[in-house]
């Protein structure tokens, strides 16, 4: 099949790079959002989001006249759903965004028209849910149109790359639907493109962030063990991971993100009798930001009135995506234990968090605190010159919850470092 027209829905991490890579393959591209805001700013030149490349990629797709911005979707030949799907405080998924999405396209489906779901749902979304809702069209899933499903399977600072380099999977509710899906991402994918059905298609992506999941709740737990033994779990890290066979993963205050650290969820959801470890898993990554604040207090001998500065908010180092950042969850813990803390995110300046003070520089967070706690390693914090720092604070206590600071350089310039997963013999 050929491929003229689209309709992407969402315009986030995802939404946004992939009608933009369209746009500049040649495809007329709508984009929507129901956000105003978002809409607002992709029409004035802007980006709502950070990520290398992407602005100049969004405005080569404005350039080429091929990208539009809309609040609403309109006839199209295929229609991608990029929206979110956040878990609710019963760990389910919320399809509240896939359903509406859905919805909204029903008036404008066309028999030969494709439908392509890509949030991240639990399995038989697409035959479940989003099939019933688009044959309301009076049209049938499989025969009249064809629908299907495939997973984003990209990195934060890396997205335009691995959007157009890595294997794509594509799962239709029937052969035709897969094969109809291949052939409109084969207008830029360069990665292998391997066809299943849409359940299995919905899985691996599920799997794939389950896999990363249990495999960093091992390494914290890793951690946790080395405190209670007195050894340096990133020394033993290494020497285990010069076995051919071993790969540990490395510890931290948590996991976040918006699929690693939601994902496994949707699993335990479909099935929770059959997927006890994946459960596990998730209440010790989901447990880690008390944890290593459990430490912190002991340490300072309490939290009540201590001014602490908390470098770094978002989930991961160098990028600005503060979705379910385990950093964000040891600050608020930090505040409900009576500390008084102000926040720097480089890479998110003014970023908040509710009871701390959001500090616009480094120099502004550090002064006169009387601790600070690294929970992102980026590249600006792990670069931060312990002499100088010293000069700022009122104490000399620091905690390195990456394992990413010089304890020769920090020892050096009067600090007591404690870093996460080492004892204190080590740290």
């Amino acid at each position: 099949m050929e491929f003229h027209s689209l309709c992407v829905l969402g315009l986030g991490y995802i939404g946004l790079p992939t009608a933009s890579t369209f746009a500049t393959h040649g495809l007329r591209v709508v984009g929507v959002d129901v956000n105003q805001r978002v809409v607002d700013v992709l029409r004035n030149g802007e980006i709502h989001i950070q990520e290398p490349g992407l602005r100049t990629l969004v405005q080569a797709a404005f350039r080429s006249g091929h990208l539009r911005i809309l609040d609403a979707p309109e006839p199209s030949e295929a229609f991608i759903l990029a929206v979110p799907t956040p878990i609710t405080a019963q760990q389910t998924a919320d399809l509240t965004y896939v359903r509406a999405a859905a919805s909204s396209i029903v008036p404008h489906l066309r028999r030969g028209c494709l439908v392509v779901l890509e949030s991240t749902s639990p399995p038989r979304t697409t035959v479940d849910v989003l099939a019933p809702i688009l044959e309301e069209s009076g049209l049938r899933a499989g025969e009249d149109f064809y629908l299907a499903y495939t997973p984003e399977r990209v990195l934060p600072g890396q997205i335009l790359r691995e959007l157009i380099d890595n294997a794509r999977v594509i799962g239709g509710i029937n052969r035709a639907s897969a094969e109809a899906g291949r052939d409109l991402y084969a207008v830029f994918v360069k990665g292998e493109i391997l066809l299943t059905d849409a359940t299995t298609a919905e899985f691996v992506k599920l799997m794939e962030n389950t896999y990363r999941d249990t495999n960093i709740a091992l390494a914290n737990e890793f951690a946790r063990l080395s405190e209670r033994l007195g050894i340096d779990v990133w020394e033993a890290i290494d020497l285990a991971n010069r076995h051919p066979r071993v790969s540990v993963l490395r510890p931290g205050p948590g996991v976040g993100g918006h699929c690693i650290s939601v994902d496994p969820w949707f699993l335990v959801e479909a099935a929770p009798e059959a997927s006890p470890l994946i459960r596990q898993a998730r209440m010790v990554n989901d447990g880690q930001p008390a944890w290593w604040v459990d430490r912190m207090q002991q340490a300072l001998g309490g939290l009540q009135g201590k001014t602490i500065a908390a470098l770094g908010l978002a989930y991961k180092q160098d990028v600005d995506d503060l979705r379910e950042s385990p950093a964000i969850e040891v600050v608020r813990q930090l505040v409900a234990r009576g500390a008084r803390v102000r926040t720097y995110e480089p890479m998110a300046r003014g970023a908040k968090v509710e009871g701390a003070e959001a500090a616009e520089t480094l120099e502004e967070a550090l002064a006169g605190a009387e601790a600070f706690v690294l929970l992102v390693d980026h590249r600006e914090l792990r670069s931060m010159d312990a002499a100088a720092v010293a000069r700022s604070m009122k104490g000399r206590l620091a905690f390195d919850a990456r394992g990413a600071l010089s304890r020769r350089a920090w020892k050096a310039a009067g600090f007591r470092l404690h870093v996460l997963g080492a004892g204190e013999a080590n740290a």
